[in-house]
């Protein structure tokens, strides 16, 4: 494979310049773009899933795209899903801590 030169990425690059200019009232994800997936802009956000679906919404992206994993030897609950704007795939990405569960503490009256 040839190494890619920064105008292969110019699909990536030209799609944030339009998400700022249409979106720039939304919370600021982290960016990524990488020369294996030309094509491709990354937006992931942390700690906050209400700015993953502020997101997701703003896409026009299908909520029942979206696929739910957890990580980190079950700390991390992770969102992806991925849509298309100004010719480029965004792949939008959300990461929060898995609440801990409280003990149940005995004669409580919980049901088991």
């Amino acid at each position: 494979m040839n190494a890619r030169i920064l105008s292969d990425l110019t699909v990536p690059l030209t799609a944030l310049i339009a998400l700022e200019a249409k979106f720039s009232h939304l919370p600021a994800p982290n960016v990524d773009f990488c020369p294996v997936y030309p094509d491709r802009l990354r937006l992931s956000l942390h700690d906050d899933l209400g700015a993953f679906e502020a997101w997701r919404e703003a896409l026009n992206i299908d909520p029942t795209a979206v696929v739910h994993r957890v990580q980190g030897g079950g700390g991390t609950r992770v969102l992806k899903v991925h849509g298309r704007f100004a010719g480029a795939d965004i792949e939008l990405v959300g990461f929060t801590p898995v609440p801990a569960l409280e003990p149940v503490a005995a004669g409580s009256g919980a049901v088991s």
